[in-house]
């Protein structure tokens, strides 16, 4: 029989327990309410030029990313000249052809942006940023010296998985660092500095690729140029600061006030007068998990956008990776299809420079799948065309439909989870169009090779019809919302 004494002390026990459950769950809504307090100050500072100047800073490392990611198919007509590649594939899935070359890509971003997307959340934005760029970096420049297919392949396989962790990571940098009011431009921006990159490597290929240089071909060139971006990232680094939602989500409250007061008081001195108050705090989730996303409302987002990355990359890809090799299945000669190719590659920054006028103006939603039903229509008329006025007219409505299809995207996908997963989340939905490139690639090549242009271009209205019913039917508006509303 317990003793009277013994009953006191449990008594005690379960109170002293009670009352340090109740402090830890005062604690954790007071850090909750604190952090929400740092994205209230984020939220209603103006767009003065430091806001400005952090998106234009991570827009320069988005440059060098898509000058690594998108010269697949420009350097491809010289891989093939030089009897590196094969324009096709000997059997489905062939390792000597453009495909595979294409796929190995792929599948180091589906590798990096599924298996690696939570190092951003886990050890902060501004540090992936910089180690993954020198990642692909110092990989493009081994391959660059390859003698083999295999070689070729497996090093365009590792530079793919520094690639992948670099769009996640600035993706969800930027929509953090941003008040709620510019994030649909802020992405427009970072877009249209990034989307430079396609006719500086159009026009280096058109160049470089069908000649000899120095004893080096000149697709390697091409590779070589763009890891100049190493030489730029360290600048780049100094000059950002950590996000401070991130700072605050992880409990270092005093780092992140730091860093808000710093930007406060450069957007003060430009704005030239007080700062807007506050909007009250919004509470903030705290640490999350991979199963964390898998809970309402984040569980159907994710299905939302795991279908439409598949989709959407057999699109995207399909033609940005592929416009030499399909005029020149046209007819259209290498040197004149890699001219052809330049001046559609001009258009690519277009698409988001006309977003810095509409980026928070419509609803993410609606442009998504208004520039889907383009891609649609001018696709199969560009399988249809033959006139070079109107091949490169298609092409570059084709490009446009593309890029902003791509801002849009880019913004949406970050704005529909918390920021305790919203690395990892991006990751996870953005590396299903990785998984789906590498397939799409094989598929794409097998396509032109038994049904030519048409069955391309069939095959990709096809997928964007999927991305038009995915986003149309099933996304939630976003524009001009708080980060944690939008979460909630």
């Amino acid at each position: 029989m317990a003793s009277p004494d013994h009953g006191a002390y449990v008594a005690r026990s379960d109170g002293h327990a009670a009352s340090r459950a109740s402090a830890t769950a005062d604690a954790t809504r007071a850090a909750s309410l604190d952090a929400g307090s740092i994205s209230a100050r984020l939220d209603r500072l103006p767009a003065t030029r430091s806001i400005w100047k952090l998106v234009v800073l991570l827009s320069l490392g988005f440059f060098f990313e898509l000058y690594d990611l998108l010269y697949s198919g420009y350097v491809a007509p010289g891989l093939v000249k030089s009897g590196l590649l094969s324009a096709t594939t000997h059997g489905l899935f062939g390792s000597t052809g453009v495909a595979s070359f294409i796929a190995a890509l792929f599948s180091g971003l589906f590798v990096g942006t599924l298996a690696c997307g939570f190092l951003a959340d886990r050890f902060g934005r501004r540090a992936v940023f910089t180690y993954s760029l020198l990642w692909y970096t110092a990989a493009n420049v081994v391959m660059a010296f390859q003698e083999t297919a295999t070689g070729l392949n497996i090093w365009r396989f590792v530079a793919g998985i520094g690639i992948g962790v670099e769009l996640v990571t600035i993706g969800t940098y930027i929509s953090e660092l941003v008040p709620k009011q510019i994030r649909g431009r802020a992405f427009a921006c970072e877009q249209a500095v990034g989307f430079t990159a396609v006719p500086v490597v159009a026009f280096l290929s058109f160049l470089l690729v069908p000649r000899t240089l120095l004893g080096l071909d000149g697709w390697r060139w091409v590779v070589l140029i763009g890891a100049h971006g190493a030489l730029f990232v360290w600048w780049i680094r100094r000059a950002l600061p950590e996000s401070p939602r991130w700072l605050a989500q992880q409990g270092r409250l005093t780092e992140a006030g730091r860093v808000m007061s710093a930007l406060e008081a450069k957007v003060r001195s430009e704005y030239g007068r007080e700062l807007p108050p506050p909007a009250p705090p919004v509470p903030v989730a705290p640490r999350g998990g991979f199963r964390d996303m898998w809970v309402p409302p984040y569980r159907s987002r994710a299905l939302m956008m795991t279908i439409f990355n598949i989709f959407q990359t057999v699109g995207f890809y399909g033609f940005a990776n592929w416009v030499p090799t399909l005029l020149i299945k046209q007819g259209i000669t290498i040197t004149t299809s890699l001219m052809y190719s330049s001046v559609i590659a001009l258009a690519a920054p277009l698409g988001p420079i006309i977003g810095l006028f509409i980026g928070d103006r419509f609803e993410r939603k609606t442009v998504i799948v208004s520039m889907a039903g383009v891609n649609v229509v001018c696709g199969l008329w560009f399988s249809q065309a033959s006139g070079a006025v109107l091949l490169v007219s298609l092409g570059v409505c084709l490009t446009l439909a593309g890029n902003i299809i791509s801002y849009s995207y880019h913004a949406y996908q970050t704005e529909l989870f918390p920021t305790s997963i919203r690395a990892r989340a991006v990751g996870f939905v953005y590396s299903w169009s990785r998984f789906s490139a590498i397939f799409t690639a094989f598929l794409i090549a097998w396509v032109l090779k038994h049904f030519g242009t048409t069955g391309v271009f069939v095959f990709i209205a096809g997928a964007m019809f999927i991305v038009m019913l995915a986003i149309g039917l099933l996304g939630p508006r976003t524009k001009g919302i708080e980060l944690e509303k939008i979460s909630r």
